[in-house]
C-alpha cells in the first residue's frame, strides 16, 4: 500500500458517506459526520477489498510505473462503498442508542 492508494480510498469514502447522507436523509450524520465516517469506512473497506482482490500483486506489477486504471477503479469503488456502509452503520447505532437513552 502506498499513500496514493490510501488518499484515493479516503476521498472516495468521504464522497460515498456524503452521497448516502444526501440520498437517505434519515441516515445523515451531517456533512462533517458523513465525511469523517465515510473516510474511515473507505479506508477500512478499501484496504480489505485491495487485499482480497490481489492488491499486493497489482502493486508489485505496477511498482515501476504507477497505478493502472483497474486498481484505481477498485480503490474508488471499495472506498465509496465502505464510506456509505460506515455512515449507515454509525447512523443505525446512533439511532439505537438514542432510543435506549
Amino acid at each position: 500500500m502506498d499513500i496514493t492508494t490510501l488518499i484515493i480510498q479516503l476521498v472516495a469514502g468521504a464522497v460515498g458517506g456524503n452521497v448516502l447522507g444526501s440520498v437517505a436523509k434519515n441516515m445523515s450524520l451531517g456533512t462533517a459526520g458523513n465525511s469523517i465516517g465515510g473516510a474511515v469506512g473507505g479506508g477500512i473497506l478499501g484496504q480489505i477489498l485491495g487485499a482480497v482482490m490481489g492488491g499486493g500483486a497489482a502493486a508489485a506489477a505496477t511498482a515501476g510505473g504507477g497505478m493502472d486504471i483497474a486498481e484505481i477503479i477498485t480503490q474508488l469503488v471499495g472506498g465509496g462503498a465502505g464510506g456509505g456502509a460506515m455512515v449507515a452503520i454509525v447512523s443505525v447505532v446512533k439511532g439505537m442508542m438514542s432510543k435506549n437513552g
